[in-house]
């Protein structure tokens, strides 16, 4: 792509997330001329306030459950274990500067020039940079809008008391009792890491079951094992109010009930942060789903300014905003027009407590578009909790096309869930059928076998 003189920039990208990042490395090893902007820090949600710390917590959380199941196995600990939160909290906070620390390098030896500054479109092709420095414009043939989302926090008396995901991984004081409002992944996560690492935990969802979008069973499973693990669920319920008192945050539910706790997350939807980002300047709107619209090479309505990740209606998870990234770079800056996205079969994970893998179409969904279908599903005790005296079980479950054998999606509910579910998703991705899957000897003796040895169905 031949550079234009007339403008400072081939690319000017805002916010440097995984999205940004890639999308100015990528630009930028095609000889485009690349500024990225960035006025918190490098990494973006995902590395700083999202996937990185929240897996370390999870690793973190898990151990308590350890220490319990070792005992059947001979393991006798000397003394209970204790957890000191300081440590996590601050060895959590060295690995993502060193985190921060590498996407600078990426940045700096792909040739990107990048701005510690808040921007602001001006017009098509300019935006104002802020700064401790002070104010500056560039010029840019192409701006890309990669902010991202940022937490949203009901209005109720006292919400300002709460804390949102980007404070909960910081706070001065390990809560001895956690309360978190909501019924998304982020609510559910939280909940089972706050558990595990100790907390008295309850989680607040004013529907009748979490997790919505998600496969019926898997829901109802999940409910299950969480609160066997302990956490304290409230359904059909919401937050009144919160109150300061002598012994912490007293909350009053829309049930009457009243809790007292330490720590309030509010984790009840994210949207997009387009707060000051001068949207209004070049004419350009959220839709009704709170996003930008975009055409298939990831055009605003102004055709110079393009937008992906969490501000456009995909999937809001870091690898769909980096595949973003690149298929951006190869619509704009390459040779080739890439295939579009396949934002049907997307692996994702829930990494509660047991952790959740699924791919494809949920049971409900396969019903609703399948003219018929298939279901195999079990749930079993894992070979481990033999001996462990845990009660833990997982679930297994593949929704397969009667008329063409192919799986159309996968779920499973249970220990390094995230883990299984990649490899199944390329099983998916490639539309394998349930004779393929059954053509696949086991590995004996593991759990995921199962996912190759469900013969009869469960229901049709």
């Amino acid at each position: 792509m031949s550079a234009h003189a007339d403008f400072d920039y081939d690319l000017l990208v805002i916010g440097a997330g995984s999205g940004g990042v890639r999308a100015a490395r990528m630009a930028a090893a095609q000889g485009a001329r690349v500024a990225i902007a960035e006025d918190r820090y490098l990494g973006g949600t995902c590395v700083n306030v999202g996937c990185v710390p929240k897996k370390l917590y999870a690793y973190a959380s898990h151990f308590r459950d350890s220490f319990d199941d070792a005992v059947g196995y001979g393991w006798h600990l000397p003394e209970t274990p204790t957890f000191d939160w300081p440590t996590l909290r601050d060895n959590k906070s060295g690995e993502i500067k060193r985190l921060n620390g590498i996407y600078q390098r990426l940045l700096e030896n792909a040739g990107v020039t990048l701005y510690n500054a808040r921007a602001r479109v001006v017009d098509a092709h300019t935006v104002s940079l802020t700064s401790a420095k002070g104010d500056t414009q560039l010029s840019a043939q192409k701006i890309l809008l990669a902010t991202g989302g940022w937490p949203w926090v009901p209005d109720f008396p006292g919400s300002d008391l709460a804390v949102t995901s980007n404070e909960v991984f910081d706070l001065d004081v390990f809560p001895k009792r956690f309360l978190v409002l909501g019924g998304g992944y982020i609510a559910v996560e939280f909940a089972s890491i706050f558990n595990g690492l100790g907390s008295e935990t309850h989680l607040i969802y004013r529907k009748e079951l979490f997790l919505r979008g998600f496969d019926d069973e898997v829901r109802a499973f999940t409910r299950d094992e969480m609160g066997k693990k302990g956490v304290q669920l409230h359904f059909e319920a919401n937050i009144e109010r919160i109150d300061k008192s002598e012994d912490g945050l007293a909350v009053t539910l829309t049930t009457g009930e009243t809790l007292t706790v330490d720590t309030v997350l509010v984790a009840t939807g994210r949207q997009a942060n387009v707060e000051g980002l001068g949207l209004d300047n070049v004419g350009l709107t959220l839709n009704d789903q709170g996003k930008i619209d975009v055409n298939e090479r990831f055009e605003t309505s102004v055709p110079s300014i393009l937008a992906l990740g969490d501000l456009i209606d995909s999937p809001e998870l870091t690898p769909a905003a980096i595949a973003e990234a690149m298929q951006i770079v190869e619509h704009h800056f390459g040779d080739t027009t890439p295939e579009p996205l396949d934002y049907e079969r997307v692996p994702t994970a829930v990494f509660c407590h047991p952790s959740i893998g699924t791919v494809g179409m949920t049971e409900e969904a396969a019903r609703e578009r399948l003219e018929k279908i298939r279901v195999y599903r079990t749930d079993f005790k894992p070979m481990k909790h033999t001996l462990s005296g845990s009660d833990e079980r997982m679930l297994m479950k593949l929704v397969v096309d009667d008329a063409t054998d192919v799986v159309v999606g996968a779920h499973i509910v249970g220990e390094e869930a995230g883990e299984l579910i990649q490899n199944v998703g390329i099983a998916v991705r490639a539309g394998l059928t349930k004779a393929d899957f059954d053509r696949t000897l086991g590995v004996h003796p593991t759990g995921s076998e199962e996912l190759v040895t469900m013969r009869q169905p469960t229901r049709n």
